[in-house]
């Protein structure tokens, strides 16, 4: 079955879901309502990257759902506006913090969630579908201890649950597309191999997250989640990218070093300088991703295993960038553009 498919229901649900105006949200707001369910989104004024997008866009963005407003991260809004002591079924969230700042992630990560599970149970949900990111496995960043406490206290929750742990999205393998349509090299870190990732995109990461309403076999479950195909590095996105528009690969390698020297500067300064405290958790975040790979970790060897990551959808990143170069698609960073 296409990933974007709709199974038979076994019954249509009704649904709440957070986050619903990122690019994953409004993919999965639309597979939900593919499945028959009804779909009630809780949206903040002026939700969308930079806090641009105006309400007619919201609602064409999200057509055939309800969309109400109000602020996810505020618990009386979450029953007043969200709830509004109406009977749901499951709670969807594709919520997440913008930045990854530790601040904006305890508050959105952790707190925001924790506050929709308990109006969750008052409402007498008895599903949750988590959106979280495979990255939660090797913890060093705020935001992933973050994910990772909610995680913890969904699964003691009572409440059935489905933890979907995705690898890389598209858009956050996309910045370099634009700069290399301008002539310039593809910058990777090391060599370009000291990653790899099973890149997804939002429309099979929607399908996915859809059908764990459905299928008894992701019900308690926690699910890492790769694109199909092989796993692929920084330089092998890079070649295919020229090959795509018909020139020779040209790299420029950044010494892992470098980003080293950088989050120890910006540790060091944000300890006596609040401002750029934030700044340094960015580093931080940049030099995980660049050295960290986003597939399955084994455990028992602390390395990272692409036959054990799970592949789903019929989506390529090669795909994409196809489309990207022609226009048929647009890449939306919006407030994630750090990652």
């Amino acid at each position: 079955m296409p990933s974007g498919a709709a199974p038979r229901l076994l019954r249509p649900r009704r649904v709440l879901l957070l986050g619903a105006t990122g690019t994953i949200g409004q993919a999965t707001a639309h597979a939900l309502l593919r499945r028959g369910h009804e779909v009630v989104c809780l949206v903040r004024p002026g939700a969308g990257g930079g806090g641009s997008l105006a309400a007619t866009d919201r609602a064409r963005r999200l057509a055939g759902a309800t969309l109400r407003c109000g602020n996810a991260c505020d618990p009386a809004s979450l029953e007043r506006d969200g709830f509004c002591g109406e009977p749901f079924d499951a709670l969807v969230s594709c919520l997440a913090s913008r930045t990854g700042a530790p601040a904006d992630a305890w508050a959105v990560d952790h707190l925001a969630h924790r506050h929709a599970l308990a109006a969750a149970q008052r409402s007498g949900v008895e599903q949750m579908v988590l959106l979280s990111a495979i990255c939660v496995q090797k913890p060093l960043l705020a935001f992933q201890q973050a994910k990772l406490a909610f995680e913890r206290e969904l699964i003691g929750s009572g409440l059935s649950y489905s933890i979907v742990r995705p690898t890389a999205f598209f858009k956050s393998l996309s910045g370099q597309v634009a700069r290399v349509q301008r002539g310039k090299p593809f910058v990777v870190f090391g060599d370009g191999t000291l990653t790899a990732c099973k890149p997804i995109s939002d429309e099979d990461l929607a399908a996915y997250l859809a059908d764990c309403l459905e299928l008894p076999a992701r019900r308690n479950r926690v699910l890492p989640i790769g694109g199909p195909g092989d796993a692929i590095t920084p330089r092998q996105q890079g070649e295919a990218l020229f090959a795509l528009l018909g020139r020779p690969p040209r790299f420029r390698q950044v010494p892992v070093a470098l980003l080293d020297g950088v989050v120890a500067t910006l540790g060091r300064l944000g300890r006596v300088l609040p401002a750029l405290a934030d700044k340094a958790e960015l580093a931080r975040i940049g030099r995980y991703y660049a050295t960290e790979s986003m597939l399955v970790l084994d455990l028992a060897t602390g390395r990272y295993d692409a036959a054990a990551t799970p592949s789903t959808g019929t989506h390529t990143l090669f795909d994409f960038y196809a489309r990207l170069l022609d226009g048929r698609a647009v890449a939306e960073r919006g407030d994630h553009a750090v990652f």
